[in-house]
């Protein structure tokens, strides 16, 4: 098989053109990451593709396609858990868009993480949605210039681009992760594991998810029938998870 690659530059419209021209030539199979779960066109497109379709981390309920998931919620929670261990109760989670599978299921993990330590998850400072690196930067600056007693003394970047967003707003302002405000990120990125101190994660890996997605498509292609497949997620502490202020160690 040969493989084609080609990028809707996050936008659905294009997106619902792609699917429809690789259609058009008889491509063998598709895997898609989706702009969206949500969007009406998209599933149209794929309805009517008729072939094997493996979707990255998405949900269209009532479609016939393979997927292969993330299991974002339970590293996701694993980490807020830890944090409200440590005394942390303003707790800002800055994550995507809700029209992806990733974010529902981040949010859903965090919340679960308050409600199994007996805490409303009202108390967590907010959870901010947010659809670029810059949003996020504005975001976290907005929320690190609060006055001490209202400021989150912990962050969770749901994304890459959160991510990028927070860590601009701690330079910006002086802020140092892990000694003035905690900080969890979500993909352990290459460029992270250079940075000091070294920044809490919960990771996922890409090559697994790439390579169940392959033999997925292959197995599709042999006559098997579509199904799901749930790859972990894992949660690192380092040296950006510290203790609240004023909390006992």
């Amino acid at each position: 098989y040969t493989l084609i690659v080609t990028s809707s530059g996050r936008e659905a419209t294009q997106e619902t053109e792609r699917i429809t021209m690789l259609r058009q030539r008889r491509v063998d199979a598709l895997i898609l990451a989706t702009v969206s779960d949500k969007s009406t066109s998209t599933r149209k497109a794929i309805s009517a593709f008729k072939k094997p379709v493996v979707l990255l981390d998405r949900e269209f309920p009532r479609l016939s396609t393979a997927s292969i998931l993330l299991d974002h919620a339970s590293g996701l929670q694993a980490g807020t858990t830890d944090l409200l261990s440590k005394g942390h109760r303003r707790i800002a989670l800055i994550t995507g868009t809700p029209d992806i599978r990733p974010t529902r299921e981040r949010v859903r993990g965090f919340e679960q993480a308050y409600r199994d330590a007996g805490i409303d998850p009202a108390e967590a400072t907010e959870i901010a949605v947010v659809f670029s690196a810059s949003f996020a930067h504005e975001k976290a600056v907005e929320l690190l210039r609060l006055p001490v007693r209202r400021r989150p003394t912990a962050f969770i970047a749901g994304g890459v681009q959160a991510t990028i967003g927070i860590l601009e707003a701690m330079s910006e302002l002086g802020i140092r992760a892990g000694d003035d405000v905690s900080l969890i990120v979500c993909d352990d990125l290459p460029w992270l594991r250079v940075m000091r101190p070294q920044i809490s994660s919960v990771s996922r890996d890409a090559v697994d998810m790439g390579r169940a997605a392959a033999d997925m498509v292959l197995s599709l292609l042999g006559g098997s029938t579509p199904s799901s497949v749930m790859l972990p997620t894992t949660y690192h502490v380092r040296e950006t998870t510290q203790f609240a202020p004023g909390s006992r160690r």
